[in-house]
C-alpha cells in the first residue's frame, strides 16, 4: 500500500509535508518509523520473519513489529496500529516503552534508498503466540527465543544469516534495554 508519510531532515526533525512511501524511497527523503519488540517476563523476544514478498530483506528475522509512520500519525499512534495489523495485537500507549531512535540509512540493491529513523519501543507480550495473526504481506512467520538464544544470534550475526547483518548494534541496544526490563 503507498502511503503518504511524513518527511523530516537529516536530524529527523519534521519539515511540515509529506509523501508517497514509494517517493520517499525513490528519492532517499528521511522519515519516521516505529519500532516494537515484545518480550515476556520469562525472558523469551518475539521475532518476526520477514514476508517473502518483501522488497528488504525478505526471509530474515528482525523486530517484532515494524512499519512506517502515516501522515500526521504520532508515534505511538503508528506502534499501535502497526501491532494491530501486521500481528493482530491490541497494545495500549502506556505499554510502550522506549528505547530511543536509531537512524538507518541504507541503499539496497533494488534501488530503495531507506534513509529511516526506527522509533524504538519495548512492550510486554502477555498473549500466547499460537493467539497472534500474521498479516501475510509483512510477516512470514514467528517464534519466541530465550534472551541468551537471542545474544548468541547478535553475536554470530553475519555467519547465521539470521539478522540483518548492518544492525547489529542496534540489535544489542534493544536486547540490553530487554534484560533490565526482564530482570526488574
Amino acid at each position: 500500500m503507498d502511503e503518504y508519510i511524513d518527511l523530516v531532515d537529516k536530524h529527523g526533525n519534521p519539515l511540515g509535508t509529506s509523501e508517497l512511501k514509494s517517493v520517499i524511497h525513490q528519492k532517499g527523503y528521511y522519515h519516521h518509523t516505529a519500532h516494537i519488540w515484545l518480550y515476556t517476563k520469562n525472558g523469551y523476544v518475539l521475532l518476526s520473519q520477514r514476508s517473502a514478498k518483501k522488497s528488504i530483506c525478505p526471509l530474515l528475522w528482525d523486530v517484532s513489529v515494524a512499519g512506517h509512520i502515516d501522515a500526521g500519525e504520532t508515534i505511538k499512534q503508528a506502534a499501535i496500529r502497526e501491532t494491530q495489523e501486521e500481528i493482530g495485537l491490541t497494545i495500549l500507549e502506556g505499554q510502550l516503552k522506549r528505547v530511543g531512535v536509531f537512524p538507518c540509512f541504507q541503499t539496497y540493491d533494488s534501488g530503495i534508498i531507506d534513509n529511516e529513523f526506527h522509533n524504538t519501543f519495548i512492550a510486554e507480550l502477555n498473549t500466547p503466540i499460537t493467539a497472534l495473526k500474521v498479516q501475510e504481506e509483512e510477516v512470514e512467520a514467528l517464534k519466541l527465543i530465550s534472551i541468551s538464544k537471542f545474544q548468541n544470534l547478535i553475536d554470530t550475526i553475519g555467519a547465521s544469516n539470521h539478522f540483518i547483518p548492518s544492525n547489529k548494534n542496534y540489535y544489542q541496544i534493544v536486547l540490553d534495554t530487554i534484560k533490565k526490563e526482564v530482570n526488574k
